[in-house]
């Protein structure tokens, strides 16, 4: 990466200690020399990452979701700086952030390409999502007759709670805690785990990079939720169909040269270390 002229900063306030980390990284920008502009806005507004050569994001992995669609538009790397619970995305510590600021500001960072989803329930009526769609009854007390098909052939019609379509990067997500499998990030598929199926076969499917999926509800009378990334519900019409695919923007996303994702893996899932101990 060469040298960052412009950097724009998303701030969730309501994080503790975001406010006091996102000043000490903006005072070293400053004395850097780089352009910069902030805000507390989440998701951020159209246009606001033009111009920018990175966007530092501090606050927990829902900010930075609501950074993703507009930098994948724009094609701006996001530095993620974690002061939220989780942290799968904002890689950066706060210490780690004050201590490689200004190396970050020269441009040494990685920078990893992740997929993105694009779901469109309509003309005019789509977007993008980092980790997945979710499709759900309006009502949460309704279950839903959910018919899939792949590339037009039908895959099968679920009564469930809903479906979440993942990606890679959000498999680790609300895809994990239903049930669904951990995909490496660069793997370009799409995951699909029902939610709390009625037929105990009905498991998640991987599907490939070039799926073209379509969502028909089946349910009488009962309108559907579709959220992108817990952030952005898009309008369903009864009768309209929902397609979900893989969208040629991906979401540059910067890391430290020695990042490794089964490192954040462990620690964030708190896997087990060794069962035995080693001999002295």
């Amino acid at each position: 990466m060469k040298p960052l002229r412009k950097i724009a900063f998303v701030i969730n306030k309501e994080k503790d200690g975001a406010s006091e980390v996102a000043r000490e990284l903006v005072a070293i920008t400053r004395a850097a020399g780089v352009a910069l502009k902030q805000t507390t806005r989440c998701p951020i507004p159209r246009g606001y990452l033009a111009g920018c050569d990175a966007c530092c994001v501090v606050g927990g992995d829902g900010t930075l979701l609501g950074a993703a669609r507009e930098a994948a538009r724009e094609q701006v790397p996001l530095i993620g700086v974690n002061q939220g619970s989780l942290g799968f995305l904002t890689t950066f510590s706060a210490d780690e952030a004050r201590q490689l600021f200004a190396e970050l500001l020269a441009g040494r960072f990685h920078v990893d390409h992740r997929a993105m989803l694009d779901c469109s329930t309509g003309p005019g009526l789509h977007d993008l999502a980092l980790n997945d769609v979710l499709v759900k009854s309006q009502a949460n007390s309704r279950i839903v007759r959910l018919e899939v098909c792949a590339d037009g052939e039908l895959v099968t019609t679920y009564t469930c709670d809903g479906l979440i379509f993942s990606t890679a990067t959000g498999s680790t997500a609300y895809n994990l805690s239903a049930g669904g499998p951990i995909i490496h990030p660069d793997a370009g598929v799409i995951v699909m785990t029902p939610i709390c199926p009625h037929t105990l076969s009905n498991r998640s499917i991987i599907f490939r990079q070039e799926v073209r999926l379509r969502v028909i509800n089946r349910t009488q009378d009962c309108p559907l939720l579709v959220a992108m990334d817990g952030q952005l519900d898009l309008r369903v019409g009864m009768g309209s169909p929902i397609d979900i695919c893989l969208s040629k923007l991906q979401l540059p996303l910067a890391h430290r040269d020695d990042y490794s994702h089964f490192a954040v893996v462990r620690t964030k899932l708190k896997w087990g270390g060794e069962l035995v101990n080693k001999p002295n």
